[in-house]
This record gives C-alpha cells, sequence and structure tokens, in this order.
C-alpha cells in the first residue's frame, strides 16, 4: 500500500483521479489540495462524491505534503508542477505529472509554445514521457513521469505503426482530431459555455495546437530512418463532455492491402492490454471508450486514392489523462497495469 497525493483535485482530471484511487487495491489517498476550495469536503464541491468519501480539500503545503506522500500526481497549471515536482522529487516523492512541463524533451520548445521559460530544465533529462505502449520499461524505472496530452496520446497511438513500419511518405501526414469540451479544462471562457457548445461544432488551434510538438516529437522517435516528422494537425470541438475522436491520413509509399495492414496493426498493439484494434472494416466510436482506459483503432488502406486511414478513439479524460496516469503508477510499482482501471 502506497501514500498518494493529488494536487489540483478539484478540475477534471484531478477529480477524475479521484475516482479511480478511491477503489484502487494498492493505494491510500494522503491529500487532496484545492487552493480555491481549502477547508471543504470534496463531496461539497464535487457532488458526485458526497457519500463515496470524507476527503477534507486542503491548501498546497509542500512540506506537510512529503512527510506522508509516496507519489503525487500533479493537476497543476503550466509552470507550477516543475516547480512543486523539484522540491518534491528532493524530498523522494515520485511524480506523475498531468501538465506539460515535461513532456517535451526541448526547454526552446517548451517555451516558444507554452510562453514561459522552463522553471527547471535541468530536470528534463530526468523526465520519462509517460505512454507505456512506447516507453514501458522506462516508466518502471522512473521517479517521474510526464503524463502525455490527451490528443497526443491518440495521434501517436493512432500514427504509430504508418511511421514506424514506414507505410507511409510522412510528408503527407494529417490528423484531424475532435474532442469533448472537457479536454479544455474546468474553466470559464465564453467559448466552452453550454449555450455556445450546444447544436455547434468548430475547428479551434488551427495556426498551431500545443500538443502539436508533442505529437511531432514521438513520431519523429519512432521514424525508423531519421529525419523529422511534420504533421498537419487541426483539433475541433465537439458538443459533448468527454471523449476524442482522431483520424489519421496518409499516402502509401507502396502498396498495401486492407488486409495486410490490419495484420500490422494487430501485431503492433497485440501484447497491450489498454489498445484494442478492432476486425477489418469496422471502426471505433466514443461510446465504447467513454469512462475507460481503453484506445480503439480502426483501420483502411483506400486502394483508390492510395492512401491509408487510421482512426482512433479514447476518452480525453480518461486514456488521455488521469486513468493513463493511474496505469502509469501502476507500472511504476510493478502492479498489474489494470489496477484500478476495470
Amino acid at each position: 500500500m502506497i501514500r498518494v497525493s493529488i494536487i489540483g483535485a478539484t478540475g477534471y482530471t484531478g477529480s477524475e483521479l479521484v475516482k479511480l484511487l478511491i477503489r484502487h487495491p494498492h493505494v491510500k489517498i494522503a491529500h487532496c489540495t484545492s487552493e480555491t476550495y481549502s477547508g471543504k469536503p470534496l463531496g461539497q464541491v464535487q457532488s458526485w462524491f458526497n457519500g463515496r468519501t470524507d476527503i477534507l480539500l486542503e491548501s498546497f503545503q509542500i512540506k506537510s505534503l512529503f512527510r506522508d506522500t509516496d507519489l503525487a500526481f500533479l493537476c497543476l497549471p503550466h509552470g507550477g508542477s516543475a516547480k512543486a515536482a523539484a522540491v518534491l522529487l528532493k524530498a523522494g516523492v515520485k511524480i506523475v505529472d498531468l501538465s506539460a512541463d515535461f513532456r517535451l524533451i526541448s526547454k526552446d520548445t517548451y517555451a516558444q509554445w507554452y510562453g514561459l521559460k522552463h522553471p527547471h530544465p535541468e530536470l528534463l533529462a530526468k523526465a520519462v514521457y509517460g505512454l507505456p505502449e512506447r516507453y514501458r520499461a522506462k516508466i518502471s524505472r522512473a521517479s517521474l513521469v510526464a503524463n502525455p496530452g490527451c490528443y497526443a496520446t491518440a495521434s501517436i497511438l493512432t500514427a504509430r505503426p504508418l511511421i514506424e513500419r514506414g507505410l507511409i511518405d510522412p510528408d503527407s501526414l494529417v490528423i484531424d482530431a475532435k474532442s469533448g469540451v472537457s479536454g479544455a479544462g474546468r474553466k470559464l471562457e465564453t467559448r466552452y459555455l453550454y449555450c455556445e457548445q450546444n447544436d455547434n461544432f468548430l475547428a479551434y488551434g488551427v495556426l498551431g495546437h500545443r500538443h502539436l510538438p508533442e505529437i511531432e516529437q514521438e513520431l519523429t522517435r519512432v521514424k525508423s530512418n531519421g529525419g523529422k516528422v511534420q504533421v498537419t494537425f487541426v483539433p475541433h470541438l465537439l458538443p459533448l463532455t468527454r471523449g476524442i475522436l482522431t483520424t489519421v491520413y496518409g499516402k502509401m509509399k507502396k502498396a498495401v492491402q486492407p488486409e495486410t495492414l490490419h495484420q500490422i496493426y494487430a501485431e503492433v498493439y497485440q501484447n497491450e492490454p489498454f489498445v484494442k484494434v478492432m476486425e477489418l472494416g469496422s471502426f471505433p466510436e466514443l461510446r465504447s471508450v467513454q469512462n475507460s482506459n481503453f484506445c480503439h483503432i480502426g483501420v483502411h488502406a483506400d486502394p483508390r486514392t492510395k492512401r491509408i486511414i487510421a482512426i482512433g478513439a479514447i476518452d480525453n479524460l480518461g486514456k488521455g489523462a488521469s486513468s493513463q496516469a493511474v496505469q502509469n503508477m501502476n507500472i511504476m510499482y510493478g502492479w498489474i497495469e489494470s489496477a484500478g482501471l476495470l
């Protein structure tokens, strides 16, 4: 049994973590922090918890927290996570960070896309990118895990075999992604009000979304013959709460039959407990992955256009955030990866 703390427990990712961790067989929650609601019962702030837990929200006090915490989940704004992680790591606390502070290898790329100088660039080399399907062995030895972004998780898992096996011209890669509104976080902005999103559908971040460099970084790392992968990535906002559907398009390098493409995806993910390649001719839908840690993928090779189409679906708060963070914790401690997730 380990003691965990959730720093920023009342946002969407934080509260989702609490839901998963209160029933985890190997975990005891030591602290849940909230600067806005400090001193209040979690059940009073988030009605789902009323009757399910007696957790009392606290202000974030690092010195008192690290005395009885083995691992901390950081659900803080970009910049804030790095500052907290630096102190906690020195105290021997393991970290799973749900912000973007440790996802990018380059401090300069981080500054370019997040608009601030990295608070602790010396920790970037220590961080492990928390995509289990790529870095399971490194995660198992890590003390600092950078939980991937939601769009990045869906895009990388869906596109990876195409780049890794050299099936497409990487310069032709287009990723069309659609997310529920919870992906924007729990904040008050006009764009995310019910009346603005209901009966509506729109593209955003067309000039550049912050998950784009993360996607390109990780697809470049799987490219077998070197060279940078550049992606056309366009995210869209769906009028629903949770889920991401990602459609990946690429021009075939050489002719490939649908059956062969399907077999390649099945081989790549055959030992992955949470990635399910659908039957040939079937494609995922959001309701099948909502409130889960699963990624469902369907693929097709179009002989008419010489393009490959791969479609992936995840829950942006699940495999795209909190449940993947729990999966990473499970790997860090050598537990079965599905602990607390099924």
